[in-house]
């Protein structure tokens, strides 16, 4: 039977934003519409289909067996309309870079595996202007228009600003890092009150993993004693720990991404944990090739060791 119209690239678009992140919420925060104009477009879908392309349930959404062999054409077709719509954006003028964003952890550790896997797929060049920066500095770039889009750490209590969006994009947790040969080596945990007593290598103050742990002490009436060195970014960081054979607050996705010398510790009776995500501004503004490395970020994030489950709560924007 033919359909009496084809899928639009919209209702596709829907459909595949929600089974790469797991979620009718999330895929509704990315393409920046409410859950139920995106559940209207995937009902209409399915009616075209006359099949049930998604099971639903309070994990998330998942493909079923008519779902899987759509989305893999839906995908592709997806692939083939950005590269038009690139196309055609840069006919009347040079195409300009995408500008992103993003923290010095996602930067050095999460983002250069994805980035090369995306040029890779597209068979062509694409200018990425990277800036790197402390999450705070990220989220101003994205709400002042600076970037089209960023990636940052959660600030906890930080209220949304204008029209930034945030879609979850992973989990981390800040952990000490502790070279080979230190007595903490040995240890399970570290003791709090050791902790602050010994100077560590650490980042700059203003740093998402140097503020979320000096919170969480500041909570017991504790506090890091000062610096044995600052450094600027976390491999450097990382480097100087090693050398100066000193313990480091050290995010574990980058010591996950190469902590040769190292072995993280937690603190007894403490975690440090916190959320990467995906910050966008003005919707209107994003260019197709954003819109596409936007897409294949989040696809690459759900393969982190700090990958948001399915269940994960929802992260509220405004």
């Amino acid at each position: 039977m033919t359909p009496v119209r084809s899928a639009e690239i919209g209702e596709l678009r829907a459909f595949c934003a929600a089974v790469d992140l797991g979620s009718l919420g999330r895929a509704a925060r990315l393409l920046r519409v409410s859950q139920p104009a995106l559940s209207k477009r995937l009902r209409a879908l399915e009616a075209l289909a006359g099949a049930r392309l998604l099971e639903r349930s309070s994990r998330g959404v998942t493909l079923t067996p008519a779902g899987t062999r759509l989305y893999v054409e839906a995908r592709k077709l997806l692939v083939q309309a950005e590269a038009l719509d690139e196309l055609m954006a840069g006919l009347p003028r040079g195409e300009a870079p995408v500008r992103l964003a993003a923290s010095h952890t996602i930067a050095e550790f999460v983002l250069p595996a994805p980035l090369a896997e995306f040029e890779r797929r597209r068979h062509r060049h694409l200018s990425v202007e990277l800036i790197v920066a402390n999450s705070a500095v990220v989220r101003d770039m994205v709400a002042e228009g600076r970037a089209e889009f960023g990636i940052a750490a959660l600030e906890a209590g930080a209220a949304t600003k204008g029209t930034l969006s945030e879609v979850p994009f992973c989990l981390d947790e800040v952990v000490v890092g502790v070279p080979d040969g230190h007595p903490w080596a040995a240890a399970a945990e570290i003791d709090p009150a050791e902790l602050v007593r010994t100077p560590l290598i650490m980042r700059d103050p203003s740093a998402n993993t140097r503020r979320i742990v000096a919170a969480a002490l500041e909570e017991r009436g504790m506090e890091l004693a000062g610096p044995l060195a600052e450094v600027g970014s976390t491999s450097a960081a990382k480097a100087t720990a090693i050398s100066e054979g000193a313990p480091i607050l050290l995010s574990l996705l980058a010591l996950r991404a190469g902590g040769d010398g190292l072995s993280a510790r937690h603190v007894a009776g403490m975690r440090f944990p916190r959320r990467f995500v995906l910050l966008i501004g003005a919707e209107e503004t994003l260019t197709p090739a954003a819109r596409a490395l936007i897409e294949h970020l989040l696809q690459a994030a759900r393969t982190l060791p700090g990958s948001l489950p399915e269940s994960a709560e929802a992260i509220t924007t405004g």
